[in-house]
């Protein structure tokens, strides 16, 4: 009967203990996934990719900045336009471009002119 209550004691401790273990790495891993306010978590990351994209073919499918030569970044839905364009029309309408699309929340013109 005693041999009966040390089986027992013994599983309810691993039982404890490993619950306690799984509990402590879901939360470190919880952890890891959070954004700071100098990196993105990956729900972030994923949806900056997004915006960059929507943005970037927005300024290519736009006939008027075909020659442009424009980068785009994008950091917690702040995107960022650089590199050369011909006029300052063509910054202002890649400027618009990139305001329209959803999820952007501010939009910084770095773009030179040629």
């Amino acid at each position: 009967m005693t041999q009966s209550l040390n089986t027992r004691n013994t599983r309810s401790r691993f039982a404890r203990g490993a619950t306690l273990l799984l509990g402590s790495l879901a939360l470190t891993l919880l952890g890891a996934c959070a954004a700071t306010r100098t990196s993105e978590g990956t729900g972030e990351y994923l949806d900056d990719t997004m915006i960059t994209t929507k943005v970037k073919a927005a300024v290519l499918n736009e006939p008027t900045l075909k020659s442009a030569e424009i980068n785009v970044e994008t950091f917690k839905g702040r995107v960022q336009l650089s590199g050369f364009v011909n006029s300052r029309a063509d910054m202002d309408k890649a400027t618009a471009l990139a305001r329209d699309v959803k999820g952007v929340t501010t939009v910084a013109n770095d773009m030179k002119l040629k």
